[in-house]
């Protein structure tokens, strides 16, 4: 065996070898975004709106507090924080601070950090009477 056939035959490892990491990278990735994005529950609760704000460093996000319906005391139990999906909905909270609340959220497992500090996610406020 000549040189000129090792360096072909190390030139065709290496764009294997290449093609399989890119492939592999491709597919982790995938993997990956949809097990951080994967919702494990959906509901409601509700309560009193006392909380909500847009903070963060470098990843803004709409971060609230609502004081449990049920409890007299407001406790660290009786607390609940969770993050808002997107501007149109921080808006609509906005107007109900201060006032009786029922929040639809959805749970993730491990949520990017540009979607919020708390695996929880609200996407719709309503009133409650």
């Amino acid at each position: 065996m000549d040189l000129q056939q090792t360096k072909d035959k190390a030139k065709k490892f290496g764009k294997k070898l290449m093609l399989f990491l890119i492939f592999g990278l491709i597919i982790f990735s995938v993997v990956y975004y949809f097990y951080r994005t994967y919702t494990v529950s959906e509901g409601t609760r509700s309560g009193n709106m006392f909380k909500i704000s847009e903070k963060g460093y470098v990843f803004k996000t709409f971060e609230g507090e609502l004081h449990l319906g049920g409890s007299q005391m407001m406790t660290k139990n009786s607390i609940w924080a969770f993050s808002v999906k997107d501007r149109a909905t921080y808006q609509e909270i906005q107007k109900y601070e201060g006032k009786n609340v029922k929040v639809h959220y959805k749970q993730l497992i491990d949520p990017f950090a540009w979607q919020g500090d708390t695996e929880y996610l609200v996407y719709k406020v309503e009133a409650v009477e």
